[in-house]
């Protein structure tokens, strides 16, 4: 038998409660509550936008593509007339700001390069619109705190796109975790990479947010942090390398392996990789292992435990749709989100500790 029964709905996993913790800020104007459905901004039309986050909201509930941001005139007329947008709704990175004056646009999601988006969060805030922000959240723990503290300050909600934190399967192995259906966690091991071979990207390029810690690393961060259920107080050791270092230059990280120490000695093995496709979470607990593989994929996360088989299948863009609507619905109720701007703040202190170890060769705590 499935530790979580297959008669409950995907639909009624994803939409339920809010996992993780939230931000003691969650009362949001007014506006936005009174709306059957939020007007979404995308700024930035790459491939995340294109191929996922457009397709999902065609699906969504709770809101629908109102704008786009672009700094490409020709992705702008594409995007217009395929989804059918106003001439009103559709920006430059110029006029931005002039966003403020459109009641069609409730949410900015910020889909840019990692440095950009501590710029466009407090821009969105300033301009008074809820704030959608992709992972990760920035470059540093100090660019994340201003962004938190400008939502803040603007009265508007922010959430970062941890599409996972509303998926089932992710939902099922922190839930036997938070309730010690398999005893207390003794340790954890947990990877997330793929085989990137692009080599001019923004990936490649430390001053925009590149290597690989920030990207794919933040999910293996995420994996050890939700699969210990507690936040982890050292990095007690970390490696940071480039196989291919023509492309990963200037000590670029192409591949990095950490140490995690939590509460009670407790210790969680990370590695992150633009070398080599890995996916998975091994939760050691007291009475059996949780294993899931792959972890973090669009789709297709399954695992086992000794209480049961842990696959709910759903196809692409599904946790996005179920983020979008998560993130909507708990705007429009006026209640904080499930995955605030302090949660991806979280991750970037690890990222910090992990690059500090790295460097110095030594403990660092967190």
């Amino acid at each position: 038998m499935n530790y979580i029964s297959r008669r409950s709905t995907l639909k009624s996993l994803a939409l339920g409660a809010g996992v993780g913790l939230v931000s003691p800020f969650s009362v949001f104007p007014s506006a936005s509550a009174r709306k059957e459905k939020l007007g979404i901004a995308l700024v930035g039309l790459g491939y995340y936008s294109t191929d996922l986050l457009a397709p999902a909201l065609e699906k969504t509930e709770n809101c629908y593509l109102a704008g786009i941001v672009t700094g490409t005139p020709s992705k702008a007329a594409i995007w217009k007339t395929k989804y059918n947008i106003p001439e009103k709704n559709i920006y430059n990175y110029d006029t931005f700001d002039s966003i403020a004056e459109n009641p069609d646009i409730d949410v900015i999601y910020i889909v840019l390069p990692p440095s950009m988006h501590k710029e466009y969060v407090i821009r969105a805030a300033k301009a008074g619109k809820h704030v959608w922000c992709e992972k990760p959240m920035a470059i540093t723990v100090e660019e994340c705190q201003a962004m938190i503290d400008a939502c803040n300050q603007a009265n508007v909600s922010l959430s970062i796109g941890y599409r996972c934190q509303h998926e089932p399967n992710t939902q099922a192995f922190q839930k036997i975790v938070k309730e010690k259906s398999l005893g207390d966690v003794l340790g954890l091991d947990c990877a997330a990479g793929y085989r990137e071979n692009r080599t001019n990207h923004w990936k490649q390029k430390k001053e925009m947010g590149g290597g690989v810690i920030y990207d794919m690393g933040v999910y293996a961060i995420q994996g050890a942090r939700l699969g210990a259920n507690m936040e982890p107080i050292a990095v007690n050791s970390a490696k940071v390398w480039a196989e291919r270092p023509e492309i990963y230059q200037d000590g670029l990280g192409e591949v990095v392996e950490a140490e995690l120490e939590f509460p009670g000695g407790i210790i969680g093995t990370i590695k992150t990789s633009f070398a080599e496709n890995i996916n998975f979470l091994n939760i050691k607990c007291e009475k059996g292992m949780i294993e899931m593989e792959p972890f973090s994929a669009y789709a297709g996360n399954k695992g086992k435990s000794p209480l049961g088989e842990i696959n709910f299948p759903f196809q692409q863009p599904m946790e996005q749709v179920w983020q979008m609507d998560n993130d909507a619905k708990t705007i429009m109720e006026g209640k904080p989100q499930a995955v605030p701007g302090e949660e991806g703040l979280r991750d970037i202190r690890v990222v910090e500790a992990i690059l500090e170890s790295a460097e110095k060769g030594q403990k660092v705590a967190i």
